[in-house]
């Protein structure tokens, strides 16, 4: 099971790439805090992104739900450092046992700390390529994509991620 931040969903919906989650084999959920972040106000705002979001909630390939109000979202929420949808994010991925997929390095690092599985956008695209389904290439067109649409990664981060792409392909 993966629970969704708003920088996966923003970059693949971007590059009009979003529909190849629908070939993960895991529940896919988005906390309504995202939800409303990334689609009601995103459409609010005019972003095309947010009405692919909205279209792969209706075709069922997410489902929108609420984050517990458990002790680490309570303890969470008091650093005002955590954005209220960094805390939904972890807390519905504690309370189901889930990988939060976020690629923001403050969230990753309170994940570990808390024992939260994290993995990043670009790890999701690799996988489907293990997995068979999704060719090196289209792999490959989508992480450019993403990075022309101005999702953020190092230079020696996308050279380790082409490497791991010849390697799993």
């Amino acid at each position: 099971m993966y629970v969704f931040d708003a920088t996966p969903l923003i970059y693949l919906a971007k590059t009009e790439r979003l529909s190849l989650l629908s070939r993960l084999d895991a529940s896919r959920l988005i906390p309504q805090r995202v939800y409303k972040e990334v689609v009601t106000v995103g459409l609010d705002a005019g972003y095309p992104d947010a009405r692919h979001i909205e279209q792969s909630v209706a075709e069922g390939v997410f489902d929108v739900v609420s984050a517990p109000a458990n002790a680490l979202s309570k303890r969470l929420r008091e650093s005002p450092n955590v954005s209220d949808a960094d805390v939904a994010v972890l807390a519905l991925a504690a309370d189901h046992g889930a990988t939060a997929v976020m690629d923001d390095a403050y969230g990753r690092d309170i994940a570990d700390v808390e024992g939260i599985e994290t993995r990043g956008t670009a790890y999701l695209v690799l996988s489907l390529v293990r997995d068979g389904e999704l060719e090196a290439d289209d792999a490959r067109e989508t992480l450019e994509a993403m990075l022309e649409a101005g999702w953020h990664c190092s230079p020696s981060l996308y050279s380790k991620l082409l490497s791991k792409l010849e390697e799993v392909a």
